[in-house]
C-alpha cells in the first residue's frame, strides 16, 4: 500500500524558536566556508586541480567552496560507469528498493531543513522564506516521485483474451544526463536527478556551475539513504565542454535540462543528431523559461492584484522562470493598481538574505550586467516608477524596479530579463488583455485577477500557458498540486511534479503470451 502524502509544511520564521534554529544553521554552514569538494564518479571521490569557485552572491569575497571541475576525460569515465551500472544492475532493481532511497533521503533532509535553507541563503542568495520553500519542494519531489514509482511499477492494465495474456510494463531508458539550474539549485536539481534514478536509469548529474556545493550536499544525503555507487554520478563542469560532450555522446539515452531558452534549443538541436554507434533517438525533457503575465480585470480585488504582482515579480529577485515580469491591467483600474504596486514595492527590504531581508542579490556579475542593461532599455521604452538602480560593489544587488505605460511589443515586455523588473501595460478590455498576455514566444505561467466568472472561463480556454492561476500570483507551484511546465518556447511541457512526469524517463513494453 502506498502511504498518502500531502506536502511538506513551510517554516514560520517569525517564530523565535525557528529563527534561532536558522541562525544556528547559518553558523554551521559558515564554519564550512572555503572547503574543497570532489567529483563523485562510481562512488569514488576524485579531486581535480582545476576548480569551480562558488561564491556568496551577497558577498563575492566570501568563497562557499572550491569544487572539482570535470573535463571530457572524466565525463567519459562517468559515462562508462553509469552505462555499466545500468546494464548490469540498476535497471533490474525492484522499484520499491529505489523508492525507499527517496523516502529515506526525504527524511534526512527534513531533519536538516534549516541547514539546507542556510546553504541556499549562502550559495544561491535565497531569503529565508524562499529557501525554506525550496527545501520543502525538494522533499516533496522525493516523496511524490517515490510514490508515483510504486504506482507505475506494475505497468498499466491492457485487455487480454481467452487465447492470450497481455501485459504493458514500463522499463527504464538508460543513462540520463541531468543539467540542473542555479535558481532552484536544490529543488529542481534533486527532483530531476531522482526522477531519472527512481525510474531505473543511471544519472550523470551536472549542476549549475555557480551553485555546485548544494548538489554535493545532496549527493551525501543520497549515499546516506543507501543509494548504490554509480547510480548518480556528480560531475560539475563547463557546459561548453562537459555538457556538450555528453549531450552528443552516443550512449546518452536522454537529457533532462532546466535553464535558458538558448541553451535548451542548443541541446534540443544537438540531441536530434544521430552519432556514430547510436541506436536510439535521444529523448529530451526541457524547461526553458518564460515571460509571465498577470492580467488584472476591472472586476477584481485590486489589493490582491497589487500584492500578487509585487510578490510574483520580486520574490527571489525575480529569478524564477515563473516570475511575473509583465502585468496587463484593465484601463479603468490601471492607475489604482499601478500606484499600489509602487507603494508595496517601496516597502520591500533588500540586502544579505542571511539577515532575513525580503530580497537578496542576483546570482552573479553576468546576471547583474544583463539586468542593468534591460533597465536602461526600459527607461527608453516606458516610465520608470521605482527602482532602476543597483550596487555590485560587495554583492550583486538590483533594486526592485517597476516600469509603466509599456507598449505590448516593447523589448522589456517580450524578452526574459530574469531579474527584479516588472513592466505594466494597459488593456482596453479583458479580451485585449488576454491577447497581450499571449503575445510572446513563451507560455509558462500566468495569472488572472478577477471576480468575473465568465472571464475566468475565457482565460481557462484562451490564456495559453502551462500553469494558469486564478486570483493569486503566478509563482510557487506545489509538487503534486500544480504540475509544472510550459508551452511554446518554455519547453517540452514535461510537467514536473505531475502524474505523467516519471513516464517520460521510461518506455512502454508490451508482452503477449499465447495461451
Amino acid at each position: 500500500m502506498v502511504v498518502p502524502y500531502t506536502h511538506e509544511p513551510f517554516t514560520d520564521y517569525t517564530a523565535e524558536e525557528n529563527k534561532q534554529l536558522m541562525l544556528e544553521a547559518l553558523k554551521k554552514v559558515e564554519a564550512d566556508l572555503g572547503k574543497e569538494y570532489p567529483l563523485v564518479i562510481g562512488g569514488e571521490r576524485i579531486m581535480t586541480e582545476d576548480k569551480i569557485v562558488s561564491v556568496n552572491p551577497s558577498n563575492k569575497e566570501e568563497v562557499i567552496g572550491y569544487v572539482s571541475k570535470a573535463n571530457t576525460e572524466l565525463a567519459e569515465k562517468a559515462m562508462k560507469i553509469a552505462d555499466e551500472t545500468f546494464q548490469t544492475y540498476w535497471r533490474s532493481t525492484d522499484a520499491k528498493f529505489r523508492a525507499d532511497i527517496l523516502f529515506r533521503a526525504a527524511a534526512i533532509i527534513r531533519r536538516r531543513k534549516h541547514e539546507f535553507n542556510a546553504h541556499l541563503a549562502k550559495e544561491a542568495g535565497k531569503p529565508w522564506k524562499e529557501a525554506d520553500g525550496e527545501t520543502a519542494e525538494a522533499i516533496d519531489f522525493l516523496e511524490y516521485y517515490g510514490r508515483q514509482m510504486l504506482k507505475l511499477k506494475d505497468g498499466m492494465p491492457v485487455n487480454s483474451r481467452p487465447i492470450e495474456h497481455n501485459r504493458f510494463d514500463y522499463i527504464p531508458l538508460g543513462v540520463g544526463l541531468v543539467i540542473s539550474p542555479w535558481n532552484f539549485s536544490f529543488a529542481i536539481m534533486a527532483g530531476t536527478a531522482v526522477a531519472a534514478m527512481v525510474t531505473g536509469n543511471t544519472v550523470l548529474l551536472k549542476p549549475a556551475s555557480v551553485t555546485p556545493v548544494i548538489a554535493y550536499k545532496f549527493m551525501e544525503v543520497l549515499e546516506e539513504a543507501g543509494m548504490p555507487k554509480g547510480v548518480i554520478n556528480y560531475i560539475p563542469g563547463p557546459g561548453a565542454e562537459v555538457g556538450d560532450y555528453l549531450v552528443n555522446h552516443p550512449r546518452t539515452r536522454f537529457i533532462s535540462f532546466t535553464g535558458s531558452r538558448d541553451v535548451g534549443l542548443n541541446i534540443f538541436e544537438k540531441a536530434a543528431k544521430i552519432q556514430e554507434g547510436q541506436i536510439w533517438l535521444k529523448r529530451t525533457i526541457l524547461e526553458m523559461g518564460g515571460k509571465d503575465t498577470i492580467v488584472v480585470d476591472k472586476e477584481a480585488d485590486l489589493e490582491l492584484a497589487a500584492e500578487s504582482i509585487v510578490h510574483s515579480a520580486f520574490g527571489f529577485s525575480g529569478q524564477k522562470c515563473s516570475a511575473c515580469s509583465r502585468a496587463v491591467i484593465h484601463e479603468e483600474v490601471y492607475d489604482q493598481v499601478k500606484d499600489r504596486v509602487v507603494e508595496l514595492t517601496k516597502e520591500l527590504t533588500i540586502g544579505d538574505p542571511a539577515d532575513n531581508n525580503y530580497m537578496g542579490p542576483v546570482i552573479d556579475q553576468a546576471s547583474y550586467d544583463k539586468i542593468m542593461k534591460y533597465i536602461e532599455i526600459g527607461k527608453e521604452e516606458g516610465e520608470l516608477l521605482v527602482g532602476g538602480t543597483g550596487d555590485d560593489s560587495k554583492g550583486w544587488f538590483v533594486n526592485p524596479t517597476v516600469f509603466a505605460d509599456l507598449d505590448p511589443k516593447a523589448r522589456i515586455m517580450q524578452e526574459e530579463i530574469f531579474g527584479p523588473v516588472v513592466a505594466l501595460a494597459k488593456a482596453k478590455d479583458f479580451t485585449e488583455a488576454i491577447e497581450i498576455a499571449n503575445n510572446t514566444e513563451y507560455g509558462l505561467t500566468g495569472a488572472v485577477i478577477t471576480n468575473n466568472r465568465e472571464h475566468l472561463e475565457q482565460a481557462r480556454r484562451d490564456f495559453h500557458v502551462g500553469n494558469l492561476y486564478f486570483n493569486r500570483g503566478c509563482t510557487a507551484a506545489i509538487v503534486g498540486y500544480q504540475p509544472f511546465g510550459g508551452f511554446n518556447m518554455s519547453g517540452t511541457d514535461s510537467k514536473a511534479g505531475g502524474p505523467d512526469y516519471l513516464i517520460q524517463h521510461m518506455q512502454g513494453k508490451t508482452t503477449s503470451e499465447m495461451l
